[in-house]
């Protein structure tokens, strides 16, 4: 989730946060208090904006506000309009909103503390593309800071190592850094090294420095986040066809949304991807120790907000596990059992070492596999920017104060270049960058300033860019 907290309301900004946690993450916390083996990464600067003072609060002026007030415009609208049914389910689906709500309100309004005991791995401090910071310094402080975040809010005993690489951006040259902050395991996409569907992408690797690289199935993945994938069937909710005031009463196919209809569904779907999955390990991952290990692994926002059915799909999909017999396991636990193998390059050599290598190159689950949704050419001047501003930060050492930090850091969130990158939101994603590059350049102007972003406890000390 970017860091929305403060920055503008509906359509873009804070709001975004509140949709999330109404429709996936309180959603998805029965499932997990439930006991589902399921593995929850919390980027520590999602962890920073639920943690934040009023946020059941707010969180409750924007059900009992905006969305209490939005759905009942569109539905005298489509009342009037003559769409009954339309309008039924929007009566229907305001519904979700207020479950949500009182969810939170039994647990005490704390929503950090309800997720606390799934958390398992920890991301960097401000989801930065790591591959495109122009430092180690700076790559071992987004590093260090995203595991002491996990550590001070969960404790130091419950964290396994797991690391997740934003946008799963690898590259040889982080790994040193990420041993050093004892990370043991990340997951990488290695779709294009090695092909879809490759039995290799069913094993972990075992990187020089130690840290084991994970790599997710896309294979897998597929069935569910690709243009053809599940959610894309007709009788599911149209994610992209709304209402005046973005509320979504159709289904796929153009017809009055019919939960009912979707639900039975996501039954039939859940017990093909079980049944997929069992397919593909016993093809591709005959003869690997432990059978394979088939990674799925998608932004837990898909289940429940881009996708309306995809929470009750995950539980469909824990229950036919134990049905059909495919051993499901959180991905800590699954390392346990799974010996990784040697990374080694096409030509056999060992492929890790300095900034630029050139037989193990960066890769992420972006477009084409690489770094170009962050960097290519309708965002490589946001790119550079991040790059000057960061070595600019480093230059002025102790000259450089909290508030410059927090800026720093703030401006590398992967976020706003994806935004301008994909189309969606643009103006949005360049506007925050642009903010928070000013807001740095007077910082740096002003040592002495103690402003910047409010409530990011995780960039607090200054020192962390400077004394690793």
């Amino acid at each position: 989730m970017p860091y929305v907290e403060g920055f503008d309301t509906w359509p873009f900004g804070e709001e975004w946060l509140w949709d999330a946690m109404a429709g996936s993450y309180l959603p998805l916390l029965e499932l997990l208090d439930g006991g589902a083996p399921l593995t929850l990464s919390l980027t520590p600067v999602l962890c920073d904006q639920l943690a934040a003072p009023g946020v059941p609060e707010r969180f409750a002026e924007f059900v009992e506000g905006v969305c209490r007030e939005t759905h009942e415009l569109d539905v005298t609208g489509l009342r009037a309009a003559g769409e009954q049914e339309l309008a039924r389910e929007l009566e229907r689906s305001w519904g979700d909103y207020a479950a949500a709500l009182a969810q939170l309100r039994s647990r005490g309004g704390d929503m950090l503390r309800a997720v606390a005991p799934h958390a398992q791995w920890t991301s960097s401090a401000t989801h930065a593309i790591l591959p495109l910071l122009a430092s180690d310094a700076g790559v071992r402080a987004q590093v260090q800071v995203g595991v002491d975040a996990h550590r001070a809010r969960f404790g130091a005993d419950g964290w396994r190592g797991g690391f997740w690489l934003p946008e799963c951006a690898d590259a040889p040259w982080l790994r040193g850094a990420l041993a050093n902050a004892a990370v043991r395991s990340v997951c990488v996409e290695l779709t294009d090294r090695f092909g879809l569907g490759a039995r290799e992408h069913l094993r972990p690797l075992l990187s020089e420095a130690g840290v084991v690289l994970v790599p997710i199935d896309r294979e897998t993945m597929s069935l569910v986040w690709s243009d053809e994938g599940y959610p894309a069937s007709g009788a599911y909710r149209d994610f992209h066809h709304h209402t005046l005031h973005q509320h979504k009463p159709w289904s796929n196919d153009g017809g009055a949304y019919d939960p009912d209809r979707a639900l039975a569904l996501v039954k039939h779907h859940a017990a093909d991807f079980v049944a997929r999955t069992i397919a593909r390990l016993r093809d591709a991952g005959a003869g690997l120790p432990g059978g394979g290990l088939a990674v799925f692994a998608v932004d837990t926002e898909l289940f429940g907000h881009w996708w309306y059915e995809g929470i009750a799909w995950l539980q469909a999909v824990v229950e036919e596990c134990s049905r059909q017999g495919l051993e499901l396991a959180r991905l800590d636990d699954a390392l346990e059992r799974h010996e990784p193998a040697p990374l080694e390059d096409p030509g056999g050599r060992r492929a890790e070492g300095t900034r630029g290598a050139q037989d193990w190159q960066a890769s992420s689950w972006g477009r084409n596999g690489d770094l170009s949704t962050w960097s290519g050419p309708a965002v490589a001047e946001m790119a550079f920017t991040a790059r000057a501003a960061e070595l600019e930060v480093l230059a002025a050492g102790s000259r450089a104060s909290t508030a410059a930090v927090r800026e720093l850091f703030a401006l590398q969130a992967s976020d706003w270049a994806f935004m301008v990158s994909r189309g969606g939101a643009a103006p949005y994603g360049q506007e925050r960058f642009e903010g928070h590059r000013q807001a740095l350049a007077r910082a740096l102007a002003q040592p002495d300033e103690r402003s910047g972003p409010r409530n990011l406890a995780v960039y607090a000390d200054r020192g962390a860019l400077f004394a690793l």
